[in-house]
């Protein structure tokens, strides 16, 4: 399931006086919920595999009671191969949770043979990241959060 898709359910939710919500596609699982502080929407995607890749969007951030979004969306910026890894067969420039600072090199996107850093544009803790590892993403597609 795509991030469009989930930030789409995350939405409606967000919109509607709907509490849950669960949607399968394929072998992956997305369970949005309202929660209580806030009633802010929030997704957890399970994929059969055991994946702990976790997704908390805000559903009203428009409301002007609120305080300002405080996490940090990381998006491609252009369209390529996204590298998680700086070389095979190393381990990942991030994962959930990891603590980053400005600048820090988060991921490699190839584009005609050009290998772009995509630095983090705050400091902050890795609160999401894609699951597309040498994939194509297109450009504005969702890579990271930074909380």
């Amino acid at each position: 399931m795509d991030l469009s898709k989930i930030k789409t359910l995350i939405d409606f939710v967000g919109r509607s006086n709907i509490n849950e919500l669960t949607v399968t596609e394929k072998d992956v699982m997305v369970r949005i919920f309202r929660t209580s502080q806030g009633q802010e929407a929030a997704a957890e995607p399970w994929q059969k595999a055991g994946s702990t890749i976790s997704l908390a969007q805000d559903a009203g951030s428009d409301t002007p009671s609120r305080p300002e979004k405080t996490s940090c969306a990381v998006k491609a910026p252009v369209f390529g191969v996204l590298h998680r890894t700086p070389a095979p067969g190393e381990p990942p420039l991030v994962a959930i949770g990891d603590e980053v600072e400005e600048g820090q090199t988060l991921f490699i996107i190839e584009a005609m043979k050009v290998f772009n850093k995509i630095a983090a544009p705050r400091s902050g803790r890795i609160t999401h990241l894609t699951e597309i590892d040498d994939g194509e993403v297109e450009t504005g597609d969702l890579l990271a959060e930074i909380a």
